[in-house]
């Protein structure tokens, strides 16, 4: 999906009022390990930012967008 950013933050973006999961919400969410959800931010899969202390955040509205692409069925 999208790349990785080299951003930093801390919980919300001052421009746009973005809302980030951790690594252990993302992962509940896809029933996986937060382990899974770091080696999916690595190869691009889900784009993430990183914060002060160096962990890695995700886009509420970015997670929950891919969640629904991969629930709704294909049509032929």
């Amino acid at each position: 999906m999208l790349g990785s950013e080299s951003q930093t933050a801390a919980g919300s973006d001052s421009d746009g009022g973005d809302e980030f999961l951790t690594p252990g919400h993302v992962a509940a969410l896809f029933h996986v390990t937060p382990k899974t959800v770091g080696r999916w931010a690595i190869e691009g899969k889900i784009g993430y930012i990183t914060t002060v202390g160096g962990h890695r955040r995700y886009r509420r509205a970015e997670i929950h967008a891919l969640l629904r692409a991969l629930s709704c069925p294909k049509t032929d």
